[in-house]
């Protein structure tokens, strides 16, 4: 699917104007319009049905966009874009978020912050969690893989007792083995949370699961990971 380029009147619902003066005069967030729009349109067809589920490949990333400020290769918030505009067209859609990215998605926790429809789970380098439930961060550091996987399971009681209609996963294979923020997994682990998000999302929203590519700096991990996410997604 071709991706459109994301509409500056959805970026300011969800940015300051700022934001998006200084995203357009990098020259790093060059692929930020045409990514943020993919995920946009990917959440609205897998929302409508035209689509089970989703993978979008990004050029620019989204979890460290805020409502002002943006680093790390990520310029729009593409997910808080796609759920603002099922909303704007669907009504109060309720979601749940998970981020396995190795690093903290700071600018999505900022944005749906107070959010009572919005489930933000984020496996990054710290430990928290809000009073309301809804805000959660775990830390992968120290665990082996049947801990981090542990997680992942922790999460899905998490998303049966929230009952979203829609889940975004955040997938980012900087956690492989090597990789920049090794985390001692690899593609087996990749494919065994694939199968247990998919099967997630068929028992509490029909199979609605829009996965967004996050942070990894190895192309032999990024073509193995991303293609065995795709595939488990593709099985019927």
């Amino acid at each position: 699917m071709d991706c459109p380029v994301v509409s500056k009147d959805l970026i300011l619902r969800v940015h300051d104007f700022e934001l998006l003066e200084d995203v357009t005069a990098d020259p790093l967030c060059s692929t930020a319009w045409h990514s943020a729009g993919g995920v946009v349109k990917a959440a609205e067809m897998v929302y409508e049905g035209s689509l089970r589920n989703a993978f979008c490949y990004i050029g620019a990333g989204g979890h460290h966009a805020g409502k002002r400020l943006f680093w790390g290769y990520c310029c729009f918030n593409d997910v808080v874009l796609a759920i603002e505009n099922l909303r704007e067209n669907k009504g109060e859609v309720r979601c749940a978020i998970l981020d396995t990215d190795a690093h903290h998605g700071d600018g999505t926790r900022e944005l749906v912050e107070g959010d009572e429809n919005i489930l933000h789970f984020c496996i990054c380098m710290k430990d928290f969690e809000s009073s309301d439930g809804l805000r959660i961060d775990r830390n992968y550091r120290g665990l082996d893989k049947k801990e981090y996987i542990e997680i992942i399971d922790e999460f899905s009681v998490r998303v049966d007792e929230f009952s979203p209609e829609m889940i975004f996963w955040y997938f980012g294979h900087d956690t492989h083995t090597g990789d920049y923020a090794d985390a001692g997994l690899t593609v087996d682990e990749y494919m065994e949370i694939s199968k247990k998000l998919k099967g997630l999302a068929k028992s509490v929203c029909d199979e609605k699961l829009v996965v967004v590519l996050g942070g990894g700096m190895l192309p032999n991990v990024a073509k193995a990971s991303t293609l065995t996410v795709i595939k488990e997604l593709l099985k019927p």
